[in-house]
Formats: C-alpha cells, structure tokens, sequence
C-alpha cells in the first residue's frame, strides 16, 4: 500500500477513512469538519417523532436542543415560528388552537434540518398505573379475536414509554420508543385498557386518539410522586433520598442475582426427576409411587403444605385419532410460579412466572392416537405453589377439546428453601416520576387513565391523601391546570368471605371513592369484572368502556352520558332501619340477576357486622337486620371479593362499594 494511503480513523465522522497524498487537503478537511462538529445540531424530544398525534384546541409546546444562541425555525399548518435556544441548549415553540385532523408535516431547522411526517391532531390522553394497566392485548387475544382483527384504524396510535427509574434526577427524555398505528398486528402490544378506551372515544367522536402508555408493573403509587412532592410523606421522601445512592443499588442487585442464579442452580441439581436414568419426563417412568391430586388447585396437602422447591405432575390421556396431524393448543390456565412441560417426552413450552396465560402450541405429530402422557416440571419458589382455579386446562384442536383438570400424579423433585424475591427498585418513591413522567410533562394532554392500587393495598388509610397528592403534583408538573383524571377502582380478588370482615381492599376502594372530591376527576368501578384467582382480569374491554363513558363526562362535558352506576351520598336511621340515599348516574336502582340485594351489611354500637336484609323504595335502599334493633353503620361490597354485589343502575353499571362508618376495621 501507498504509505501516504493509510487507514486513519476520523473522530468527527466516526468513520476509517484513506488519507489522500495530498497532507494539506486532508488538513484542510479536518479543519471544516472540527468547526462543524462545535455545531450542535437541533435535537428533539422522542415523542416529537414521526406519527405522533398532538393536542387539538390547546397550546402545544414543541421543543428540544441545539447550540446556545442557535436560531430556530418551524414550519407547521403553512405558519412559520421563530425562536432562539437559550444559554442551556433549550429551544421551544408553542403552537396555538390546533384543528382536529392530518396528516399533517412539520418542518423544523437550525443548523441542519428536521422534517416530522404523518402528524395528525386529536386527543392525547396519559395510561398509567401498574400490571392491569401495563396488561397487553396480546395476553387476552383468546377473548378478543373479532376486536383484534378489526383494530386497523391509522387514527389510534400508541407510544409507549420505556420502563425505567431514577432517584437523582427527573429526566428531560425517553431513550426510544415511537408512535405505532392500530393495526391488526400492533394492538397486540397495546395496553389492553387504554386500547379499548381510545377505540370506545373514536367510535364516539371520530377524532384522532393518542396514547402515552407509561407503567409499571407493580408499582405502588409513591414511585410516581416528584421528590417534592413526596415530602409530605417522611418515610417515602427518606426512601427516595436513600437510593440516590446507585453503589447501593448495584451491591444489592449483584447480591441478589447470585443468591438467585444460585438457588435455582442448586433446584437442578438436587431435582431427581432430572437424574439419570429414568428423567421423569420420559412417558415410560413408573408412578407407582407418587401421589395424587385435583388439578386446579394448590400444593398445599400434607406431606406438601407449605413446600417449595421443584414438583412433577404426570397425567395419562386418550386421543382420538382425528385428533392427530393436526394443530393442537396446550391450555394450562396459570401456575405458581414458573412451568416446563412435556408431551410424549416432548418439550411443548415454559414460562419463567406466574402470571401469563399458559397456552403452548403442540407441533403437528406429537400427539398420536390413543394413550399420550402430558409431564409438568413446576418449580415454586415463594407462595403456595399449584394451579389456579378459574381458567382452561385442556387440549383444543379445532373444534375438539380435551379436558385436563381432575386428577394427577404428582411427586416432589426437590425441596427448597423459600427464595426471597428481589427488591423492586422501579417500586421505591420517586424512581418512575423522575424516569417516566417527567419526561413527559411539556407535552400537551387530554388528561389521564390511570389503573392502579394493587401496590398499596396494604396501607389503605394512607391512600386516602397519597393517591390526591399524587394527582395534584401530575397537575402541577404538566401546568395544564386541573385537566381530567380517570382512574379504575380495584376489582374484585381473592376468595370470597363467608361473614362481613374487615378487608384491605375494600378500604382502599374507598380512598378511591373519597378521591372523587378531587376535582375533575371519575372512576370506573370494577367490582363486577375481576377474578377470584388473578389480581389480573382478562376483562379490559370493559374496564376502557367504563373509563371512556368517565371522559365524555369529566373531559368532552357531555351532560347527558349516564358515566357511572350508584354512588353512596348519605345515610338515614328510621327506627331498626337505615335507608341509604345514592347519587344514581342513572335513571333508577336495579338488582342485578337477582330478587334480592347481596352484599349488604349492618351493626349497631358493638361494630359487629352482620348480613343485612336490603330493599329498594324510591331509588333508596332500606337495609335491616332482626337482630339489630339500633342499627347505626351499613356498609356495602365490603370485602376483598365481593363477587356477589349486585346493585346497578338501569344502564347496568355496578354501585361502587362504601361504609357509613369510620371505624378502624
């Protein structure tokens, strides 16, 4: 080679480049490219991308980076805009009563030139929360086939916010993420409520609908909360200045994944089903000593009760044989915690948690005719282990199905000691505010979905003023003023009580009913639509109609929707009886499916509950007990399922529960 071609690698350009012979010429271009690289080039934010929907009839700010001083020109609906970036790098331009439409294109430039395509103008509505809300469509397209296969509408487009926290700083950014368009395909990884809320809003007023779709699984509400905010509350604003510190962070992270990787290194090394001879997956292995059990269920039968470690369950089934050389779907509802499953010594499928729907394709000839044998290795790690009640254990192909549940062979592989689960980081105060709201606050909005409480279930009081203290610092850090906040009461979970009893849950539905008196503000109520077994219903749809009829009320001021069913209003004592009055959000009370109301209870002084006989007159509900002479507090769904509630309206939306008292339990 030519010693005056040499292979040099430029910093500016990033790239290898050949030296010409001429050392001057290439002095010369270095020259130009250093100047060019003190040029910063005009940046924007992720969300003012390619696609995105921007808010109709507001001001909306457009804004981003560049070199200090740098002058800055937009062009937008035939409108040029002139602005300079400050000392900072920070630029922004606000645009004015937007109209309803697009696609439109929106051409930035400084010292290079940025063109956004395929804009269009609507609503823009913030989904937040925990799982139910981070709960994707794809997890229920076995429910909702017909509605995901019509999704093909340009004008819903989600963007969903990477997970991420942070204790130090709020962040002015998202590291990725883009503007999808509802098709057929990409509903799948939309957030399952806020898809149905926006297809319910399009349906009713044919104007785009933007989706920011921001949660995190788990999360309690103090992670959402600014750092100054959370300050009314000393233990989470202690929390949070605790994890600025990241060597922290990252000790306890690396400790916990080698106590982790290490349990489960040791579960398979002492399972003997995975010994050789004879792995206990293999059809041929003899279960003349193994024990039975109904499967659903739990693992909670002597000598199991309270077992954990690594189980195998063993089933022998008969199939017809128009049932093989076909596609066939393995359906093992939901199992605590983790799965490997075999089919004729095949492995069909695994899943590494507890909450998905196991539904496992079974490869064309693995079934044959006649006797087939389906394996489990299931490992538990912390909680009663088993099968959950409520969902599908079969085989389906085509139209034929085979029925799993009943009873199994099991046996235990290896015994373990509890593993504690990891700690949550994302969950401590402040983390997601400075990670996932932050980030977004210059961005003009409709308002707010928000499905959220699982995570502070446990300190219900607190909820009353966290959840409000929340909602008033979202407010505060978007400087829209009091625009709308639309939240989902907790559903129904958990085994249903055989007496009145205190519960959690019920008092933390409502902190959320009292956070009514927050302006703006509307709650779907959800006690009606859960599952005894899962904190996650497969019912969203009508979680995002319920949400949807709350904005036409709350945000679109449409006054005649009827948006929600019975709120509880006051209380009047006539002799042995109370007689409860309700804002109706309806034309009348009704009972649901049934001649009698369930689910509501009376006590007197002693705070005893018992099961209380209820009647409608009136559009009240007069409630009673023959025992109870001087009755002085009702309560109604005051329980952790109250599966049963039955109170409506005539627009068949479910009465929120409520008590008359303050007592502590």
């Amino acid at each position: 080679m030519n010693p005056l071609k040499k292979r040099i690698f430029c910093p500016v350009t990033q790239r290898i480049t050949i030296c010409p012979k001429s050392l001057k010429w290439w002095l010369s271009l270095f020259y130009i490219l250093l100047f060019l690289s003190g040029q910063a080039a005009v940046r924007l934010p992720q969300l003012i991308s390619n696609g995105m929907i921007l808010q109709r009839e507001a001001e909306v700010l457009i804004w981003g980076w560049a070199d200090k001083n740098e002058a800055i020109s937009l062009n937008f609906l035939n409108k040029d805009y002139q602005t300079k970036a400050n000392a900072r790098g920070e630029w922004k331009v606000r645009l004015r009563s937007l109209p309803s439409g697009g696609p439109h294109i929106m051409t930035i430039k400084g010292s290079n030139t940025l063109v956004i395509e395929n804009i269009l103008i609507g609503d823009i509505w913030v989904c937040s929360g925990q799982s139910n809300m981070n709960y994707r469509l794809r997890g229920a397209r076995s429910i909702y086939e017909k509605e995901i296969a019509e999704a093909n509408n340009p004008e819903i487009r989600s963007f969903t916010v990477p997970e991420t926290y942070n204790f130090i700083t709020p962040q002015k950014d998202i590291n990725s993420g883009e503007w999808i368009e509802a098709t057929a395909e990409t509903v799948l990884d939309f957030s399952a409520v806020s898809y149905f809320f926006a297809a319910e809003l399009y349906k009713k007023y044919q104007i785009p609908i933007g989706l920011i779709h921001s949660s995190k699984s788990g999360s309690p509400a103090q992670a959402w909360i600014s750092k100054e905010a959370i300050k009314e509350f000393p233990q989470y604003y202690k929390e949070a200045i605790t994890y600025q510190d990241q060597t922290l962070i990252e000790k306890t992270m690396e400790e916990e994944r080698i106590r982790e990787e290490s349990w489960f290194q040791l579960a398979n090394a002492s399972d003997e089903g995975y010994k050789i001879p004879g792995t206990w997956y293999n059809p041929s292995t003899n279960t003349i000593t193994w024990g039975s059990m109904t499967i659903p269920g739990h693992i909670t039968r002597e000598p199991m009760d309270n077992v954990h470690g690594v189980f195998w369950f063993k089933k022998k089934i008969q199939i017809p044989a128009d049932m093989t050389g076909k596609k066939a779907v393995l359906k093992m509802g939901r199992l605590v915690n983790s799965d490997s499953v075999y089919i004729n010594g095949t492995f069909v499928g695994a899943t590494g948690h507890q909450w998905s729907p196991r539904n496992y394709e079974i490869p064309v000839g693995v079934l044959r005719e006649g006797t087939n044998t389906i394996v489990i290795r299931l490992i538990n790690h912390n909680g009663y282990g088993g099968f959950l009640e409520g969902y599908p254990y079969q085989i389906r192909s085509g139209e034929e199905t085979i029925e799993l549940a009943g009873e199994w062979k099991y046996k235990l592989g290896a015994k373990m000691d509890v593993l504690p689960y990891r700690t949550q980081f994302s969950w401590k105060a402040t983390g997601l505010y400075n990670g996932m709201i932050s980030p977004l606050t210059n961005y003009t909005i409709k308002g707010v979905i928000w499905y959220q409480g699982e995570g502070n279930a446990g300190k219900p009081v607190e909820y009353e003023t966290l959840f409000p203290c929340m909602i008033k610092n979202w407010r505060e850090s978007w400087q829209q003023g009091d625009f709308p906040f639309l939240y989902v009461q907790l559903a129904n979970f958990m085994k249903p009580t055989e007496n009145p009893a205190s519960s959690n849950w019920a008092m933390l539905r409502d902190a959320q009913r009292k956070t009514l008196s927050v302006t703006k503000t509307g709650m779907a109520v959800a006690i009606d639509i859960g599952e005894t077994h899962d904190v996650h219903p497969m019912n969203k749809k009508d979680v995002g109609y319920r949400l949807a009829l709350e904005a036409q009320r709350v945000a679109y001021n449409d006054k005649t929707v009827v948006s929600a069913g019975p709120l509880y209003r006051s209380m009047e004592l006539k002799g042995n009886k109370i007689v409860v009055s309700f804002e109706l959000f309806g034309s009348s009370l009704k009972i649901r499916n049934r001649k009698k109301i369930n689910y509501f209870a009376i006590a007197g002084a002693d705070q005893k509950f018992l099961w209380a006989q209820a009647k409608i007159d009136d559009n009240k509900v007069i409630v009673w007990h023959p025992d109870i002479p001087e009755p002085v507090a009702v309560r109604y769904a005051w329980a952790n399922n109250p599966e049963t509630a039955n109170l409506i309206n005539s627009e068949d939306l479910p009465a929120s529960p409520f008590r008359t008292d303050d007592w502590e339990k």
